[in-house]
């Protein structure tokens, strides 16, 4: 279980900033740079990997929010649905690895591997809940409320992408590692806490020990009438002082070496499908040391690379 990746390997790009909101003074949020600045690091080669290239969003439309809506909304779920063909189309045996991009590709990708799937679980490594609804969001970017929309809440055509059922059961969906305070309601903290989802919260995590949230996760998404899972990373669960360059970062997060241990036997596991990397901005990593670090990461999680983070 623990062993190095046997599997092929198959590399998307997910260059998407259309889901979520521009920064506070109109500029753009460069996560559409990522998949190429972690190609640069080396990734296909060190994974041995087939690059099956980027799924190219639509540009940015709604600079101004609009009432009661998700920002772009039709332009989002156009996108889900064509990375939903190319992660459908790549889905034959490899493991996939879709370099995002905002956390709404998860929206794509999991409708992708639902074409061959009846039941698929999630798990969501997350600083921040994703659950609002479009009511709920103070930013109204579909990036804020998408692990809501994935299990059907909420108003928004983005919670019917394969029409009246869900992509995700709410039962099937573990989330890890969210730190997002209390205080401020607006990612849907209380909706998570109120459901069946498993919330494996980062106090939770240092209660337990990363390996035993491994284990919680994995027991929850490989049960009986489960076809298999997908994992959803965001580089914000990771320590500013390790990863920086992410747009919301949060205090106290998760280590490199954590975070390797957790994804370890999650990706090595055969029931696991793929897993998506959002969040990461190049613009803020001027150096690129988050980069390096990320792609180290993946490397040592994915095929078992021996290489140190930076």
């Amino acid at each position: 279980m623990n062993g190095s990746m046997t599997r092929t390997i198959s590399i998307i790009g997910a260059p998407s900033s259309i889901g979520i909101k521009p920064y506070d003074d109109g500029t753009m949020r460069r996560l559409d740079l990522a998949p190429d600045v972690l190609r640069e690091q080396g990734l296909v080669v060190r994974l041995g990997a087939h690059d099956c290239g980027d799924v190219t969003p639509p540009p940015y439309r709604d600079f101004v929010r609009p009432p009661g809506k998700p920002r772009n909304e039709d332009l989002v779920a156009r996108y889900s649905r064509d990375l939903a063909s190319h992660v459908a189309a790549a889905d034959q045996g490899p493991f996939l690895l879709v370099l995002g991009g905002d956390c709404s590709i998860v929206l794509g990708c999991l409708s992708g591997v639902r074409r061959k799937r009846a039941r698929v679980g999630l798990v969501y490594v997350d600083a921040h809940g994703d659950f609002a609804t479009p009511e709920l969001s103070r930013s109204g970017s579909a990036a804020s409320m998408c692990l809501a929309l994935a299990v059907g809440r909420g108003d928004s055509t983005l919670a019917r992408l394969d029409g009246e059922r869900p992509l995700a059961r709410p039962e099937d969906l573990v989330v890890v590692g969210r730190r997002d305070d209390s205080d401020v309601p607006w990612y849907g903290q209380e909706l998570l806490q109120a459901g069946p989802m498993l919330d494996l919260t980062h106090a939770v995590i240092r209660e337990r020990g990363i390996a035993d949230i491994a284990a919680l996760a994995l027991k929850r998404v490989t049960r009986p009438g489960i076809d298999g899972f997908w994992i959803h990373v965001d580089a914000d669960v990771v320590d500013p002082s390790e990863v920086p360059a992410v747009d919301s970062p949060e205090p106290d997060g998760l280590l490199l070496d954590e975070l390797s241990t957790l994804l370890t036997p999650l990706i090595r596991h055969p029931h696991a499908i793929g897993l998506e990397l959002t969040i990461y901005d190049p613009q803020l990593d001027p150096d690129r040391t988050s980069a390096a670090r990320l792609a180290s990461l993946l490397e040592r999680a994915i095929v078992g690379g021996k290489g140190d983070p930076p």
